[in-house]
């Protein structure tokens, strides 16, 4: 499972010229989903987004994590991530997720995230997406777990 995470002072999803999901202050996470991803990858990558200190402290130190801030979540689904790039001038899906897992664990992560009491929104699964962000820093992390 890979997470790419940006930290933003706003952003927002829209599908067909309409708004889907909508966020201020906190994360987008693009979310890309493999063959052997399960449930344990889920939990795995829900603790590191929300505990990941990538916000500022009082003295300028990224020392804050999203829960510290009360900050929001935006799940976009990201099935480019899964993509093995190594070799050749054209990317190899092999290693990606069916639709049918990749949403099941895609939602499993959005539910959970919504359990521990993180504001989430999200992009529409398997969408034709327009991402717009304000990326602060900017600050970007690519999470594998």
């Amino acid at each position: 499972m890979q997470g790419l995470i940006q930290r933003v002072s706003r952003a927002e999803v829209t599908v067909e010229g309409h708004v889907v999901g909508k966020i201020d202050q906190g994360i987008v996470l693009l979310l890309g989903v493999e063959k052997a991803d399960s449930e344990q990858q889920v939990d795995k990558l829900l603790h590191k987004v929300s505990n990941y200190r990538i916000f500022t402290d009082e003295q300028g130190k990224m020392n804050l994590s999203l829960k510290d801030i009360g900050g929001e979540l935006l799940v976009v689904s990201q099935f480019t991530l899964a993509a093995d790039t190594r070799k050749g001038m054209r990317p190899s899906f092999s290693s990606a997720a069916t639709p049918q897992q990749a949403r099941q664990l895609y939602d499993l992560f959005v539910d959970k995230a919504k359990a521990a009491g993180i504001t989430v929104a999200t992009g529409q699964f398997a969408a034709d997406m327009q991402v717009s962000l304000v990326n602060d820093g900017p600050v970007t992390f690519n999470l594998a777990v």
